[in-house]
């Protein structure tokens, strides 16, 4: 809620699997004043863009990893790489430039 609360305004819906880190849906929702909804289980195309960042995530992290082996830096390094990586969505702009020129553009 923390993290998000500064950007609701560009959030419409929140959609979720059904994990147990989601238990308190309902408090998100309420705190950010959203929708939130949860796919439907073994339905990955109701989740796109999430399955496709996991898949450009396991380029970095394979599936088999153990995350206690994965520091905090090298997540942040992780991120940084996918953030300024090119995306066919974005007209083969990054991540952040899109996200950038978004915020430049409403504030």
């Amino acid at each position: 809620i923390e993290l998000l609360q500064n950007w609701k305004h560009f959030i419409n819906t929140i959609t979720s699997d059904n994990g147990k880190e989601f238990a308190q849906h309902q408090e998100i929702s309420l705190a950010l004043e959203i929708d939130f909804f949860f796919a439907n289980p073994y339905s990955p195309w109701e989740r796109g863009a999430n399955e496709n960042l996991n898949g450009l995530i396991r380029q970095y992290i394979p599936k088999s990893s153990s995350f206690d082996e994965i520091t905090p830096d090298k997540i942040i390094e992780i991120q940084e790489k996918l953030n300024n990586r090119p995306r066919k969505r974005f007209n083969f702009e990054t991540p952040n430039y899109m996200f950038n020129q978004k915020v430049a553009f409403i504030t």
